[in-house]
């Protein structure tokens, strides 16, 4: 995945959305968000992530509220009758 040059901390992406960076970090540990690791060493203690923007607005795509669709209701037909 090549990585543009204003690649986001997740510090600067809870600072957009006014939030706790620690909800940012969940976010990648559950995989919601794409994020690349860049420490020197991965297996280290401590991880640096780095969010692509287009990661990011696909991540906010998928987070969008999509409108309840509406319910259709059946047109009842005036000579039938209904037993039960």
């Amino acid at each position: 995945m090549p990585m543009t040059a204003r690649a986001l901390t997740p510090p600067q992406v809870a600072a957009q959305y006014g939030i706790h960076a620690d909800k940012v970090l969940a976010w990648i540990r559950t995989g919601e968000l794409r994020a690349v690791n860049v420490a020197i060493r991965p297996n280290g203690k401590r991880a640096r992530w780095r969010i692509d923007p287009a990661d990011l607005a696909l991540f906010e795509a998928g987070r969008t509220r999509q409108p309840t669709p509406k319910i259709r209701r059946r047109k009842k037909l005036a000579d039938v009758i209904e037993f039960f």
